[in-house]
Formats: structure tokens, C-alpha cells, sequence
């Protein structure tokens, strides 16, 4: 009896050669596409991609590499063409690991005030360097927000040039929520953000102040994620040296002389607010230990007709994982099944049925396997750093990241609906497969659509979806699907147990490939390319990337 790693290779290499069906030419494209679609195909590559011979397909391991030369090679056999750097599949994804080892210490008002790593504050460098030292006053900016769509300006009359500003995490609509969304996310609440905007305004560092009220995790994991290594996309410098989170007592402390973190929070998040001088200086030196790797995107096109060709709609998944790590019931291996090698296997699916069905758009498309997504959403960043097709060429993104392994449902989820008009499309593609689509209130709150591999090129100006399961399964009881992926969460999400389950099936795969693929063909063929919401935070970069 053959293994299931065995099976794999079997079928992919005789029966995913199997010849086109006669086109119907009468038949709608997008129908013909997702007729296409294989619920094989799909479990053969699962199989080989999430086996223990792959060893978790790290980023810079044997089983990463691996994993990269095999959807290399399917590309390669389908005849498409190579969209990465020099005329290849592979477009470089270049890491730089620092792991830091900060000093810091405040003088405020005169008086030294006193900073315990760890307990009272994490640091580290925004350089690629391994030492950076930073000598600033402090100023406090607030929630460090710059909106026009909502007219806010928390560096309102401030130049911060050479400064280090302190910032809230999140947004006003914590505290109000007639303003920007309520409690629901937008990227001005994300960390990321305010870090970015305080590079823009020539910041030489930025302290975040962490309080339960507006971080989802607590101190405890801000004090273990920022001391350890520190991986990111190498970069070029900038005015930034340092970052770091402040602990809610330590910002206490060193707000108290203007009133105090919760007097100011208050006075952040009202209209009008101005940054406020902290008469206090920091003066900080972070060393770092630096290493320096490279993985690979794999990127190929299948080429568009016409005078749209050179623009292309991206279907994509992250193929790495965490690879061997801390064994966890006698297993050390991280297999990643549906995190994602279900969302890899799905775009490896989608080029066949394009190939199989025959199928020819306007505008190309292309299929790309991310690297490094759980490092930190390092290949996209790479690629939205340096693409290898002009950003404003890619008319769309759409990201498979966990596919539905559970069973069919009467719905279908994806993240970004409400940021472009890719909600409408993608709900027109559900309805023809007979799916409604639902809305996940739960992740518009999180801000879970700022943590996937479309969000880099998001942030480029590219509209993007990531698609998500729906929760309406069909011959299940209410709720059982979120029991699902709680439980999935709890016991198997990042742990060895993310592996494939015997009663794992396709059909549910199968119906959200079915919309992504329909989507892709009907942006393909759209007379223009699809356009921002003007309430989206990410409008004005569209607009930018298209002049």
C-alpha cells in the first residue's frame, strides 16, 4: 500500500497530467474555471506539502526549500511562466535577524527616572546595524494618527524631526465610538502603523504604550515577543533608530507631570488634540546580534490577451511554516496542514483548472506562494518593496490562508469586503456557486485583515480579499463550525497538530476555490481595474499607485 507522502508524488506526477476536457466554448469563462477545480489536485499537494519529510517548511531550512522547488516545478509543468527575478520562479526574500540587548533611561524634569527592561519597557533597533544609539526629548502625539478621510492629525503644528514620540495603540473609537469605526479596527490602530507614521514624520524613536484597555495580548507577551529575535525584511535606513513598547505603569510615571496616562488618553481622544512636550529626554543604545538569510517567493504568470496583458490578478498562499520547533506530545514537527499548505495546495489547484479548462483572460493572472508569512509577512512585504510586476499593474490580491477542511457550507467569508469594490465581485462569484456571503464581526474587530500576505501590497494601494470558511455547515448543527475552529485554535493552531486528519474533506476547499477562481476571472475581464472605498484608510495609496 502506498504512503500517503508516496500517494502524493504519484499523483502529481500521473494523474495531475491528465489532458483538458474539450473546451465549451459557450460555457462563461469564470464557470469553466471553477468547473475545473479538483478536489485531487487539492489533496495531493496537502499531502506532500504538509508531510513530516518536509519538516515543517521553515523559511531558510532544507524543507523550505523544498517546499519551494516543488510548486516551482508544478508551475513548470503546467507551462506557465516564470514572474520572479532574471527570467525564474524565485524572487528573493532577504531576512535580517537581530536579537537586541537595549539600555535606556529617561530624564524628566530633571530627575532621572528609572527603566527596568522587561518589566518597565522592550527595545529595538530600526536599523540593520548592531549598535544604534538615540539621545531625544519626548513628546506625546497621542494615538500618533494621521487621517484626512477622518480629519485627524495627531502631529497637528509639531515637528517631531529628531524627537522620539510616545503613542497610544489603537484608535479613539475605543473611547468614542462615533469615531473612525467604533471599535472595529482600522490599520491607524495597528502598531505597525504608528510606527510607520512616526518614520514619515522624521521620528528618531517611538515608545508604544501598552494598556489592556487597547492591546488584544498582554504585557507578559510584549516583554517575550520583543526581547527574543527580531526578524524582518532587510531596509534601507531611515530617520528611525530605535522602537519600543512602554509598560502602562512606566508610562504612567512618566506622563504623571502632565496629568497622567489617563487624563491625556482622555484628552487623545477628542478633536483637536495637539501633541504635548513630555520635558523629558531618552537616551537609549540598542546592540544586536544580526543574521542574515534568504528565502524565496515562487512567482509564475499565466499570460492575458490583449492590451490588459502586461496588468495581472494575483491568487496567492504562504507556503512556510514554523518547521521543527518544541516537541509537543512526543512531536516536534510543525507541519502547518491547513496553515498553510491547504492555502498553497489551493493555489496550486486554481492553476490547474485554469490550465485544464482552457481558459484565456485580459489581463494575466498570476499564481505566487509567499514565503516567510509567519515570520512576520516577510516574502509580501519583499515583493510589495519590489515587485516584480509594477504595482500598478496588479489589479487585484486574492489570498487563501487556512482553507476549509471541515465539510460544505451554505456561506462563504473573506477579509476586505468592505475596502473595495472586490466585496461586490467576490459576493456576485459566491452567489453563482449558491453561497450567501457572512461577515465575521469577530475579525473586522481584531483587525485580522492586517495579518495575511495581501496586506503588504494592501498597504501598497493594491485592493485586496483574504478568504475565509463560512460557518453554516451543511448537515451540522448550529454553532458546530465555530466549535471547529475554536477547537482548531486551541489544540492545533501553531503546534505540531496541525497536521492532516483522516476525516478531513475537500468539498468545503473546494467551494471557496470555486468563488476565488470565478473572482479572479471576472477582475481579469473587467474593463477597469476594481477601485477603493472612499471611506478605506488605504484609498489615497490606490490613487497614488495608478498616476
Amino acid at each position: 500500500m502506498r504512503s500517503a507522502f508516496t500517494l502524493a508524488l504519484w499523483l502529481v506526477t500521473t494523474g495531475l497530467s491528465l489532458p483538458a476536457p474539450a473546451r465549451a466554448q459557450q460555457i462563461p469563462a469564470a464557470t469553466r474555471v471553477a468547473r475545473a477545480v479538483s478536489p485531487q489536485v487539492m489533496r495531493a499537494h496537502l499531502e506532500f506539502l504538509a508531510d513530516d519529510a518536509l519538516e515543517g517548511r521553515a523559511p531558510g531550512t532544507r524543507g523550505g526549500l523544498i517546499a519551494a522547488k516543488y510548486v516551482a516545478a508544478q508551475f513548470e509543468r503546467l507551462g506557465l511562466e516564470p514572474a520572479g527575478d532574471s527570467g525564474t520562479y524565485f524572487h528573493r526574500v532577504p531576512i535580517i535577524t537581530l536579537t537586541p540587548s537595549p539600555e535606556a533611561a529617561i530624564v524628566a524634569n530633571g530627575a532621572p527616572q528609572p527603566l527596568a527592561y522587561r518589566t518597565d519597557y522592550v527595545m529595538w533597533s530600526m536599523r540593520d546595524d548592531s549598535l544604534v544609539s538615540v539621545a531625544a526629548d519626548l513628546v506625546f502625539v497621542g494615538y500618533g494618527i494621521v487621517a484626512p478621510e477622518y480629519g485627524w492629525d495627531d502631529y497637528r503644528g509639531t515637528d517631531v524631526k529628531g524627537k522620539v514620540v510616545v503613542t497610544l495603540v489603537n484608535t479613539p473609537g475605543l473611547r468614542d465610538s462615533t469615531l473612525f469605526r467604533g471599535k472595529i479596527m482600522t490599520y491607524y490602530g495597528r502598531w505597525t502603523y504608528k510606527i510607520e507614521e512616526a518614520e514619515r514624520q522624521g521620528a528618531a524613536g517611538i515608545l508604544l504604550v501598552h494598556t489592556t484597555e487597547s492591546a488584544t495580548y498582554p504585557w507578559g507577551t510584549v516583554a517575550s515577543s520583543w526581547t527574543g529575535p527580531q526578524t524582518r525584511v532587510e531596509r534601507k535606513p531611515t530617520s528611525l533608530l530605535v522602537a519600543g513598547w512602554l509598560s502602562q505603569e512606566a508610562a504612567d510615571r512618566l506622563l504623571g507631570p502632565k496629568g497622567g496616562l489617563e487624563q491625556l488618553a482622555q484628552a487623545a481622544s477628542r478633536r483637536g488634540f495637539t501633541p504635548i512636550a513630555l520635558d523629558a529626554r531618552l537616551g537609549a543604545t540598542v546592540r544586536s546580534t544580526i543574521r542574515r538569510t534568504d528565502t524565496y517567493n515562487v512567482i509564475a504568470r499565466r499570460p492575458g490577451r490583449g492590451p490588459k496583458a502586461r496588468e495581472a490578478v494575483i491568487i496567492g498562499g504562504h507556503y512556510d511554516h514554523l518547521g521543527i520547533g518544541t516537541p509537543v506530545d512526543g512531536d516536534s514537527i510543525y507541519n502547518g496542514a491547513l496553515d498553510n499548505a491547504s492555502g498553497t495546495a489551493a493555489v496550486l489547484a486554481a492553476a490547474e483548472a485554469f490550465d485544464r479548462s482552457g481558459v484565456t483572460t485580459p489581463r494575466s493572472i498570476v499564481f505566487m506562494a509567499f514565503a516567510a508569512e509567519e515570520s512576520g509577512l516577510l516574502g509580501s512585504t519583499a515583493f510589495a518593496q519590489r515587485p516584480t510586476i509594477p504595482l500598478r499593474d496588479i489589479a487585484a490580491v486574492l489570498n487563501m490562508d487556512v482553507m476549509n477542511l471541515f465539510g460544505r457550507t451554505r456561506d462563504i467569508a473573506a477579509l476586505g469586503l468592505d475596502q473595495s469594490s472586490l466585496g461586490k465581485t467576490f459576493t456576485e462569484a459566491a452567489r453563482a456557486e449558491g453561497l450567501r456571503v457572512t461577515v465575521n464581526q469577530d475579525a473586522l474587530i481584531k483587525g485580522s485583515f492586517f495579518r495575511s500576505d495581501h496586506f503588504p501590497l494592501v498597504r501598497a494601494g493594491v485592493p485586496a480579499l483574504s478568504l475565509e470558511s463560512g460557518l453554516d455547515f451543511v448537515g451540522k448543527p448550529k454553532g458546530w463550525g465555530q466549535e471547529q475552529e475554536d477547537e482548531y485554535t486551541e489544540k492545533r493552531y501553531h503546534r505540531p497538530q496541525d497536521e492532516i486528519l483522516p476525516w478531513y474533506t475537500y468539498d468545503g476547499a473546494v467551494q471557496q476555490l470555486r468563488t476565488i477562481v470565478r473572482t479572479a476571472v471576472a477582475v481579469a475581464q473587467a474593463p477597469g481595474q476594481p477601485v477603493w472605498a472612499k471611506t478605506s484608510e488605504f484609498r489615497a495609496a490606490g490613487e497614488a499607485r495608478v498616476k
